[in-house]
Formats: structure tokens, sequence, C-alpha cells
């Protein structure tokens, strides 16, 4: 609510005066970046040397973009929204998930990285989440994609969170973005 997240940023919890913000080992992180890299490297999902690392990193960015467009999508005008979306399975379909699927293949292994779960492969399957939720269809021609989903979504921890009533939150839809706007002023 509109007064929790004042009440963060009058006692100072919010560096630069906005979430994310994530309490973990006595500290106060903020800034996703900054969030994602230390529980990647507290947990063991950032790669074994410099070049894992580089590749976890370019992998994230590459889901981070098609991600950003999928998450700025409830802002778009109306009359926009058409051809944004449009633009969003274009992109899919044509330049990410074959990226992704051209990695897994071309290595054969189980995962984007070193044969090892690392934190690009969390992002690229909740990203696979969040695209299925605009449209299943887009999933249907990257096999290697559906099976590292079944994969990464079969893993305990990971299978406990996406059960029903879990932290996982649906698609944003119209009554959430007017609280989102109310609380965050945009």
């Amino acid at each position: 609510m509109a007064e929790d997240l004042e009440k963060l940023r009058n006692d100072g919890d919010l560096l630069f005066q906005q979430v994310p913000m994530v309490e973990i080992d006595g500290m106060k992180l903020v800034q996703t970046r900054a969030i994602l890299n230390y529980i990647a490297n507290k947990y063991n999902l950032n790669g074994k040397d410099i070049k894992e690392r580089a590749l976890i990193d370019m992998y994230s960015e590459g889901v981070s973009d098609l991600n950003e467009m999928i998450m700025l999508f409830p802002l778009c005008p109306p009359d926009a929204k058409e051809a944004k979306m449009a633009n969003i399975k274009e992109r899919t379909r044509n330049r990410y998930f074959p990226a992704f699927e051209k990695v897994l293949k071309s290595h054969g292994q189980d995962y984007l990285v070193g044969n090892r779960l690392s934190r690009a492969d969390i992002h690229l399957v909740e990203l696979i989440y969040s695209v299925e939720e605009i449209d299943p269809s887009l999933l249907a021609s990257f096999p290697l994609l559906k099976a590292l989903k079944a994969r990464i979504s079969n893993l305990p921890t990971v299978k406990k969170f996406l059960q029903p009533g879990s932290q996982r939150k649906p698609p944003f839809d119209e009554k959430q973005l007017e609280k989102a706007r109310k609380i965050f002023r945009f």
C-alpha cells in the first residue's frame, strides 16, 4: 500500500527512494540486478568462472530485454496495444526463443551454461511462463525450451513456488494496474 511505501522511504530503507528492496542476511538491498546477483552468488547460481558469469549475464540480459517489453505492455496506450503485442510475439518467435533454443542445441546440455543450473535458466523459465500467459502457442516450436521449463519447474523449491496460493503472482490486469498507479503515483 502507499503508506507502506512511504514508511520505507521515510525510514531510509530505500536508498534511491524506490522498490524493489529485499531484506536478506541483515542487509536491505535495493536495485534489481544487485539483489539478483547477491542471491545468485549466495546460492552458487552465477557460474564457476568469469567466462561462465559473462555468458550468464549475457543470457540474463537477453531475457530482460523481452521481459521488459512484456512488463511495460500494460502501460501502453490503448490505441498502441495491438501493435505492441504483435511486436512482443514477433520478437519472441523470431529473435529471443530461437536464440535460447540455439544455445541449448549447440552444446546438448540440460542448462544454458556449464551444464548446471544458473540464474540465467531461472530467468528464462520465468520469461517462458510470462510468454505462455500471453500466448501458449509461442513455445510450440521450441522443444528444448519446453524441456528446460519442465526440468526447472520440477525442482522441489520451484515446484512449491508454482503451486496455487504461492507467492507467484498472476498476470497484471487493469485492477492491479490502477492500484499500482495509486501507490507509485504514475
